[in-house]
Formats: C-alpha cells, sequence, structure tokens
C-alpha cells in the first residue's frame, strides 16, 4: 500500500484536543488522516475506531445512518480513556463514493434496503479497503487495538492484514426512526453485531 505520512498538527475538539496526522494514498490520491489522543502506549493495546468517511452522517446530521453519533462517541470515549486513535479512511459510502451514495439514497428512497440499493448500482455490498490502516499504526507505534466496532467483518478484516485485535468494543449508538431498517440491513445481511457483546464473546 502506497501510503505515506505528510504532517501533523493540533486538533482542539470538544472532547478535548486531538493531534492530527495526515496520510497520502499516492496511487489514489486519497487523503486519509488519524487522530490521537493521549500518549499511546506501544506495549498495551489502544482504544481504536477505524471510521470510514460519511459525509452525510459525520458533517450533515444525518439520521439515516449511524456514523456521526458513532464518530463522537468514539472521540468521546477516546478522550475519557485518556488515550486512542481514530483512523479515518476516505471510504464514502462503504467505497462508493458520495454520488453514488446519494443515488443509493434515491433508491433507499424507493424502498431499497442499503445493501439492495448498492447492488442495483452494481457495486457489492461492502467495498472498503483496511490494507492502508497497517502502515498508519506502524508509523504511530500501534502494535494491538481494542476496536471499537459492531462489525465483525472489519476485525477479520484487520487482522488478515496483521493487525492484533485483542478485543471489540461495541459501539451502538444513534438508533432512531430514521435508521432503524438500516440498523436491521447491517445487521441482517452485513453481520454487525447489535448486541453487548465483546469481541471475546463472538468467537
Amino acid at each position: 500500500m502506497s501510503v505515506s505520512y505528510i504532517a501533523s498538527s493540533k486538533l482542539p475538539t470538544p472532547w478535548g484536543t486531538f493531534q492530527m496526522h495526515g496520510f497520502e494514498d499516492q496511487q489514489s490520491g486519497k487523503e486519509h488522516v488519524v487522530l490521537t489522543f493521549g500518549e499511546l502506549d506501544p506495549e498495551s493495546p489502544v482504544l481504536a475506531r477505524i471510521h470510514s468517511e460519511c459525509l452525510t452522517g459525520d458533517a450533515l446530521f444525518s439520521m439515516r445512518c449511524d456514523c456521526g453519533f458513532q464518530l463522537q462517541e468514539a472521540m468521546k470515549r477516546i478522550a475519557d480513556n485518556g488515550s486512542g486513535a481514530i483512523l479515518y479512511l476516505r471510504q464514502e459510502g462503504r467505497g462508493i463514493g458520495l454520488l453514488n451514495k446519494i443515488r443509493a439514497y434515491h433508491l433507499q428512497d424507493q424502498g431499497a434496503d442499503t445493501v439492495e440499493a448498492n447492488e442495483k448500482l452494481g457495486f457489492a455490498a461492502d467495498l472498503r479497503d483496511y490494507s492502508m490502516c497497517v502502515t498508519m499504526m506502524e508509523h504511530l507505534g500501534i502494535k494491538s487495538v481494542r476496536l471499537m466496532t459492531n462489525n465483525p467483518r472489519k476485525v477479520e478484516a484487520l487482522k488478515g492484514f496483521g493487525v492484533n485485535v485483542v478485543d471489540r468494543e461495541p459501539l451502538q449508538v444513534g438508533k432512531n426512526s430514521h435508521n432503524e431498517q438500516y440498523l436491521a440491513t447491517k445487521a441482517g445481511k452485513l453481520g454487525h453485531m447489535m448486541s453487548e457483546h465483546h469481541f471475546a464473546d463472538d468467537e
């Protein structure tokens, strides 16, 4: 993976001041960032979130998904924990891009679920790639993680790239009347764990 470190800076937030580390994928031109908080102990598992960009949820307060709620909760938990990292990956709409995501939303408005909409547009249900995480973690000295996610496929994908995921911590926030079907589809078709089980119980 051709990901190169570019620069770091402070990022003050409502939950405290994070450090923002910028990386660039030389092949695609996409820019990814890692937010770190406090001192990361290379000998201890780091509380972490791998978060794929969701403009609608993260920045525009959409209630069609749980992404923005998850991002804010992850930042809060990391600040409360005193240390941690969020890898923010530029792969909108589970990898299909923003404009195709809007097309998928249009199909969902007509009754399709999130997986059916992607498939009607000719895409797989999930096109995300996590290979760049390895380079970014190595740069920051992260050797193992306690991963905040409801998605066991994400855990398996990271483990497949050699990332030591020692625990899965549920991140169940943001459920509302606008995203009930979306969350049900994530559980039913994408295998997301929507019960309060940790990684050790999911094996």
